[in-house]
């Protein structure tokens, strides 16, 4: 494959470029709803990783109206940029687990906030029925849609060590489908899960690449405190690899090489809040991470696809 643009992979704020000629912000939203993995219809306790403390700011917090969420989101955001547009980003838990009519009013209410051009919504591949997809391919007619899927792994037995609650397969039925209806999707990957040694993890690039996907978000294994997971590396720690820093910058590149081309990637990297974080702490800001990558791709003249 060769580069694109001069540039050793496809950035997804180029991407939003591309489709809007204004700029956009995502604006994250909890809209309160749960996760089957956590009500009992599925299991108990969530995912062993999970707190969403981790990715919701202040503005999203439970209790908030969606119209609160935008509203003090985007006051943060606009007064640096006045013209700039926005998506709500239904971002925490499982934002497509609820009645249909409790769902549709949520996204409505986003959609009719002024300035507020699209949607991406968060979710687990085992909770998007036909319904739902149907009504998504609506609002797609006139605004902006991204369903994003947290795949997590490509390994069922990592998924089921990690009390996920569906397997690849249904992830990758899902996806289809959600293409299929004319929707974009994007999904979720974590490096570094429990048991996946590099081969392992470098295979999910190898076996996502044949799926419709617009975007990846990558982000390393975080153990938060407090939860089943940070329990399992005191338990058995011959389980889990913690990558630093540059072995995880070179991890990614690798991954990118034998990843499909034509996605567009969000971000390699998660940032948890230190006071929730156990493990590892790299005390990098995002941009110094983003330095640090561009910098080693360049060093081994690498690119997404290098390799496919």
């Amino acid at each position: 494959m060769e580069k694109r643009n001069n540039k050793p992979f496809r950035d997804f704020g180029d991407f939003l470029q591309m489709v809007f000629p204004f700029k956009v912000q995502k604006i994250s939203i909890n809209a309160g709803f749960t996760c089957p993995n956590r009500d009992g219809t599925k299991g108990r306790g969530g995912c062993t990783y999970c707190n969403n403390q981790t990715f919701s700011p202040q503005y999203a917090a439970n209790g908030k109206t969606v119209s609160r969420q935008l509203e003090e989101g985007i006051r943060f955001f606009s007064h640096k940029y006045p013209q700039m547009k926005y998506l709500a980003y239904f971002q925490a838990y499982t934002n497509t687990y609820d009645r249909l009519e409790n769902l549709l009013a949520k996204y409505y209410e986003a959609l009719n906030y002024p300035n507020v051009v699209g949607l991406i919504i968060g979710t687990r591949p085992d909770c998007m029925p036909g319904e739902l997809l149907d009504e998504l391919h609506k609002i797609s007619k006139k605004y902006f849609v991204l369903v994003e899927y947290g795949i997590e792994s490509t390994n069922n037995e990592t998924l089921k060590f990690i009390n996920r609650g569906h397997t690849y397969e249904e992830a990758v039925e899902t996806i289809q489908r959600t293409h299929k209806r004319g929707i974009l999707c994007g999904a979720h990957l974590i490096l570094g899960l429990p048991g996946e040694n590099r081969e392992m993890i470098l295979s999910h690039a190898d076996k996502i690449s044949s799926l419709p996907l617009t975007s990846l978000k990558l982000h390393q294994l975080q153990l938060i405190k407090h939860t089943r997971m940070a329990a399992q590396l005191k338990e058995t720690p011959e389980l889990f690899h913690l990558y630093e820093i540059d072995e995880y910058i070179d991890l990614c590149i690798d991954f990118l090489e034998r990843l499909n081309p034509d996605f567009y990637i969000e971000r390699f990297v998660s940032q948890s809040p230190k006071h929730l974080l156990a493990v590892p702490g790299w005390g990098l800001k995002n941009y110094e991470f983003t330095a640090r990558f561009n910098k080693r791709i360049r060093e081994r003249e690498s690119f997404q696809g290098n390799k496919v």
